[in-house]
């Protein structure tokens, strides 16, 4: 997954990102700067960058963080440096930004899901937050806003703009492919008649059900709520058979991104 990953990344920062002069954070973001302004080849950037930060990781930050980055530091700038003379489809800042945002969110989420890292400048992030007390998404946020804010100041504040558009979708893709795109619906019900609503989705529905005890927040009145997890498909068939049970029934439902156990996901073990 990491090498998979890794190569939908590095493809992604080649056809669109470089091209357009696009430095949207990061150590790739860094290779962008370093080319428009140098000619160097970005993934001899990104080695020259990445090389040291993992030392430091290693030194600062573990053994067992510097075996999940090992793969992604060393095969990331390889095949950006295979995939450096593709064919570019678009010469569009603002197409090149969201698809690049969207390749290179879905290969990071692709290596995270691996237990992986690419390094960079998230290891000096993390660096960062153990010795500063700040929060890890500060700390990304102070490295990618700094790459972001040269690149404005040394390419153009245009391309800072195009490329705040492809970290914010870089960030929404690697969300989705750690949590899933398949969600799964959380349904509360706060009824009278539960007993009859708990058989009917036990039997009707095949799903289990979850018996929270509550009170009434304006009564004070003690009362059961149904917690009932369905998949997206099951959620008309919920909402009908509640209704036909209890018209005056209050019933919520939420978006549940994974969901692992019996009848949804095995969990993985490891």
């Amino acid at each position: 997954m990491i090498i998979i990953g890794s190569f939908i990344t590095a493809l992604a920062f080649n056809l669109f990102l470089v091209p357009n002069h696009i430095a949207s954070g990061g150590v790739s973001g860094l290779s962008v700067i370093a080319q428009s302004l140098f000619g160097i080849e970005p993934a001899y950037t990104q080695w020259a960058l990445n090389i040291p930060l993992f030392i430091a990781g290693f030194l600062l930050l573990g053994r067992d963080y510097a075996i999940r980055s090992l793969l992604g530091t060393v095969v990331l700038p390889l095949f950006v440096f295979i995939t450096r003379d593709f064919p570019v489809p678009t010469t569009d800042p603002l197409l090149a930004s969201l698809y690049g945002g969207i390749g290179v969110g879905l290969g990071l989420g692709i290596v995270f899901r691996g237990r992986g890292s690419t390094g960079g400048l998230s290891t000096l992030a993390q660096i960062i937050q153990k010795y500063s007390g700040l929060s890890l998404s500060v700390c990304v946020v102070l490295m990618d806003g700094t790459v972001i804010a040269l690149a404005g100041f040394i390419l153009s504040p245009e391309k800072a703009l195009y490329a705040l558009i492809g970290l914010y979708i870089t960030g929404k893709i690697i969300d989705s492919i750690e949590l899933g795109f398949n969600y799964t619906k959380v349904a509360y019900i706060i009824a009278e008649n539960t007993e009859a609503i708990s058989e009917a989705v036990l039997s009707e529905l095949d799903r289990g059900l979850t018996k929270l005890s509550a009170r009434g927040g304006y009564t004070g009145d003690d009362r059961t709520v149904l917690m009932v997890v369905v998949g997206q498909s099951e959620v008309t068939r919920l909402k009908t058979l509640v209704q036909k049970l209890e018209p005056t029934a209050f019933v919520i439902i939420t978006n549940a991104h994974e969901v692992l156990g019996e009848g949804f996901k095995r969990t993985e073990q490891g």
